[in-house]
C-alpha cells in the first residue's frame, strides 16, 4: 500500500509539471502572435484574433434593426407638402371626362400628392375591366399612410366610380368599411356626389334605419330570386355582419374592391370577426345550378400554371389610414396580397454645419398636417377649466373643437362653461342620439357654435369645416390619439393651431411620446396666473350652478 501511494504521488507531480509547462509555452505562443499581428493602414488598433471572446452586456453596441418587408421597406413616397405639390386635375392621366367635369363642378382644380399617386395607381390595377386583372393576373392590393386633411377619401371615391361606369348589372362590386356612423355618412355623400347622373347606386348601412328598411334598400326579392340595388356600399362593421348573416339574398360573390379606411383602428377592433365573414360571403361557391362556371370564384392561393388557366373577378383590398401600422404581424391579419404601399411618413436628411447631411436620429412614424401649429400648456388640474375660458374670450376664435377622453367630462366641461356664460357651446358624444348629434355638426360649422367639447367620437377623419382650433383639454394617452385629434384641423394645406393642456405629472411622458414619433417641435406656452385672476369669481358662481345641474340630472335618473 505504502508503495501505491508513493506511485499515485509522482504521477500526480509529473502531471502538474507538464501542466505548467504547457501554459507557460501557450503564454509564449500568444505574445509572440500578438507582436506579429500587423497594425492597421489607418492607424486604428489590429482586429483581436476570432478566438477572443465576446462581453456579454456590451450596451454601446448598435441595437439590432428589425427585418420588414420589401414593400414595407421601400414604399412610394409621397410629397409631404401640398400646397408646393399641387396638380392639376387634367395632368393626372386615365381619369373619365364625365369625372373630370364633376371634379370642375366642385371646385377641385388640383389634385393633392395622395390622389395624384394613388388614383393612377387603382386605375391602373384594372385598366382590362373590373373582371380581371392586368395580364390576367390577381392585382396587387394598395396601401396608403398620409397625413389627415390630405384628401385619401378622393383617392378611393374617383377611381372605384370610372372602374364601375360600364356596368351593366347592378351588384355589389364596392364595400367601404369604417369604424363609426359619422365616418360612414360623410365617405356615402361623398360617393353620391360623384355618382349623380352615372346610374351607379350607393347605400349606406349604419343602424341608423331599422334593419328591415336596410334589407329593401339592398335586395329585392323577384320571381326568378333575389337581385341586388347597390354597386357601392358604405358600412360599419358590425352592421355589416349582420346583413351577411341574416339578409336573404345579400351577395358578394361579385364584390371587387374592400375599401379599409382607418384601417390601424379596423385591425385593432375587428369586431364579430366582420374580415373573414366578408371573404367567405365573397368567394362562397353559388348553389344556383344554372350559374356561368367559367366566372365562379374560388378563394385565392398561390399563383401557379392551373391558377392562371381560368379567369376569376379578383378581390382587391385598398388600405387608407393617417396612423396605418408598420408591424407585418398586425397587418398579416388582412391577408393583403403583394402589396404596395404609398406614404408620405420618412426620415428627412437635416444639412449639417459643415454643408454635409445626415437623416434625422429617429425615424418619423406619423405625418402631421404642414399647416399645423403646436403648443402644450404645463397646468394643474384645477387651473384647467380656467385656462380653457381664457383661451376662448381672449383668442377669439369662431370654431374651437376641445377633446376630453371621457364622456362624463365632457359633459360636465359643457355644463360647466355653460354656467360661466359668454360663449357659445355644445357637446359632442355617444351620449346623445344620432340625429341631435348631426344638428350639432352642422350648427359647428355654420359658426352657430364657437366651442364645440367632445369625446374621441369626432377625432377620426371627420372633416369638420373651418376648424381653427383643437384643445386637447385631456391629454391623449396614446399617439395615434393626439395624430387624429389635432388632424380636425389644418386641413388640405390650410392653417391651424393645436393646444394640449398637460398636467405637470403628465408634462414628461407627453413629451416623451412625441419625441418618439418624430414629432419634437413642440412649443411651451405658459401662461401666468394674473391673466387667470379676473375670472375667479365668475368660474365659482359657475361651479355652484354646475352642482346644483348636476344633482337635477341625477335625481331625473333615480326616477
Amino acid at each position: 500500500l505504502k508503495n501505491k501511494s508513493k506511485r499515485k504521488k509522482r504521477d500526480e507531480e509529473t502531471k502538474g509539471a507538464e501542466r505548467k509547462k504547457a501554459r507557460s509555452e501557450g503564454a509564449e505562443g500568444n505574445q509572440s502572435t500578438k507582436e506579429e499581428l500587423p497594425l492597421a493602414a489607418s492607424g486604428e488598433e489590429a482586429t483581436p484574433p476570432p478566438s477572443s471572446l465576446v462581453v456579454l452586456g456590451d450596451y454601446d453596441r448598435k441595437p439590432v434593426q428589425p427585418f420588414l418587408p420589401q414593400w414595407l421597406a421601400q414604399p412610394k413616397l409621397l410629397q409631404k407638402r401640398i400646397k408646393e405639390n399641387l396638380i392639376p386635375v387634367g395632368d393626372v392621366p386615365g381619369i373619365h371626362p364625365k369625372l373630370l367635369k364633376k371634379l370642375q363642378m366642385n371646385g377641385i382644380e388640383s389634385f393633392f400628392p395622395v390622389q395624384a399617386e394613388v388614383i393612377p395607381a387603382i386605375l391602373q390595377s384594372a385598366s382590362n375591366g373590373y373582371l380581371m386583372g392586368q395580364g390576367g393576373y390577381r392585382p396587387k392590393d394598395i396601401c396608403v399612410s398620409a397625413p389627415t386633411g390630405s384628401g385619401k377619401t378622393l383617392s378611393f371615391v374617383i377611381p372605384i366610380i370610372q372602374v364601375l361606369l360600364d356596368r351593366v348589372v347592378c351588384q355589389v362590386r364596392a364595400l367601404v368599411v369604417l369604424p363609426t356612423k359619422e365616418l360612414a355618412q360623410q365617405v356615402s355623400k361623398v360617393f353620391n356626389i360623384y355618382t349623380d347622373g352615372t346610374g351607379l347606386k350607393v347605400v349606406l348601412i349604419t343602424g341608423q334605419k331599422s334593419f328591415a328598411k336596410e334589407q329593401e334598400m339592398l335586395v329585392q326579392k323577384k320571381v326568378t330570386g333575389y337581385c341586388s340595388l347597390a354597386d357601392i356600399i358604405v358600412a360599419t362593421p358590425g352592421r355589416l355582419a349582420d346583413h351577411i348573416s341574416k339578409t336573404p339574398g345579400f351577395n358578394l360573390t361579385q364584390l371587387r374592391f374592400l375599401i379599409i379606411d382607418e384601417a390601424d383602428r379596423m385591425i385593432d377592433d375587428m369586431h364579430q370577426n366582420w374580415l373573414n365573414q366578408v371573404v367567405k360571403a365573397a368567394f362562397q361557391v353559388e348553389n344556383d345550378s344554372g350559374s356561368n362556371t367559367l366566372f365562379q370564384r374560388t378563394k385565392p392561393g398561390p399563383v401557379t400554371a392551373a391558377s392562371c388557366c381560368y379567369p376569376q373577378i379578383p378581390l382587391q383590398k385598398l388600405l387608407f389610414s393617417a396612423t396605418l401600422t408598420q408591424d407585418p404581424e398586425k397587418l398579416q391579419q388582412l391577408g393583403l396580397f403583394q402589396p404596395r404601399l404609398f406614404t408620405s411618413v420618412y426620415s428627412e436628411k437635416k444639412p449639417l454645419i459643415d454643408g454635409t447631411e445626415t437623416e434625422q436620429d429617429a425615424e418619423e412614424k406619423y405625418t402631421l398636417p404642414e399647416g399645423l401649429s403646436q403648443c402644450y400648456v404645463p397646468c394643474d388640474l384645477n387651473s384647467k377649466p380656467l385656462l380653457l375660458l381664457h383661451f376662448m374670450l381672449t383668442m377669439k376664435f369662431t370654431r374651437v373643437l376641445c377633446f376630453t377622453n371621457s364622456r362624463e367630462a365632457s359633459h360636465r366641461l359643457f355644463l360647466l362653461v355653460q354656467a360661466f356664460g359668454g360663449i357659445t357651446v355644445a357637446e359632442f358624444s355617444s351620449r346623445l342620439p344620432p340625429n341631435e348629434r348631426q344638428r350639432t355638426m352642422k350648427e359647428f360649422e355654420q359658426g352657430k357654435i364657437q366651442l364645440l367639447i367632445s369625446t374621441d367620437a369626432t377625432a377620426r377623419g371627420i372633416d369638420i369645416k373651418g376648424v381653427n382650433c383643437v384643445i386637447n383639454y385631456d391629454a391623449p394617452q396614446f399617439i395615434r390619439a393626439y395624430i387624429h385629434r389635432v388632424g380636425r384641423t389644418a386641413r388640405a394645406g390650410k392653417a391651424g393651431l393645436a393646444f394640449s393642456m398637460v398636467l405637470r405629472i403628465q408634462e414628461r411622458r407627453f413629451l416623451r411620446m412625441l419625441k418618439d414619433a418624430g414629432i419634437p417641435d413642440i412649443k411651451k406656452h405658459l401662461v401666468k396666473g394674473k391673466s387667470l385672476k379676473p375670472l375667479v369669481q365668475q368660474y365659482e358662481e359657475a361651479l355652484s350652478k354646475l352642482e346644483k345641474t348636476v344633482k337635477g340630472e341625477q335625481a331625473q335618473k333615480r326616477a
